[in-house]
């Protein structure tokens, strides 16, 4: 059914349909079914830097991202990723190891139960977690039918996968073990 609703309006204007997925949410099923329709990116095609903004569907981790000021993520080549970017008022862009994120504690309690942690890392934990060391790879794998980039993370059970919403916009979605899987979109920079 959410195949059917979402398919004509991403035959129209897919670019469009994940913007306004971003802005006001969409279902679980639409998400998905939006994903499955899209078409996978090479590795190739991930190289750069991307913002990344959450698209909500209910999920447990939505805004958790952006409640600690997540910016994107860069590939430099297929061993060299860095999969949480964020703006940090002294030194600019820094790369955080995903490993040192409360994901656990964000699954279990929610985001709007986290404002002590997220007080915490924007005051000094950015620091303590900033690493110039990539923290996941870069591969192409088989998921939901099609062969596409992905990115498998070094330390944690998530791998996330990529399709082509429109021209330098991609929708991701985040499969760790044992969660329903969790959307965000990038949006590649400027150089």
């Amino acid at each position: 059914m959410d195949a059917e609703l979402v398919k004509p309006r991403l035959e129209h204007d897919a670019t469009d349909w994940l913007r306004r997925a971003a802005l006001e949410g969409t279902t679980m099923g639409e998400a998905i079914a939006a994903f499955d329709l899209l078409p996978p990116l090479t590795t190739d095609e991930m190289m750069g830097r991307w913002r990344g903004f959450g698209v909500p569907t209910q999920h447990t981790l939505d805004g958790m991202l952006e409640a600690f000021g997540w910016r994107g993520k860069e590939f430099r080549s297929e061993e060299t990723v860095f999969p949480l970017l964020f703006n940090d008022p002294e030194k600019g862009v820094i790369a955080i190891d995903p490993q040192f994120l409360p994901l656990d504690t964000a699954l279990r309690f929610g985001v709007k139960d986290q404002s002590w942690a997220v007080s915490a890392f924007q005051q000094l934990g950015r620091k303590l977690v900033s690493t110039n060391k990539p923290t996941a790879r870069l591969r192409m794998v088989e998921y939901r039918g099609k062969s596409g980039a992905a990115m498998i993370y070094d330390r944690q059970p998530i791998m996330d996968h990529f399709r082509r919403a429109g021209p330098g916009l991609v929708i991701g979605l985040m499969d760790m073990r044992g969660q329903h899987p969790f959307f965000f979109a990038l949006e590649r920079e400027e150089a």
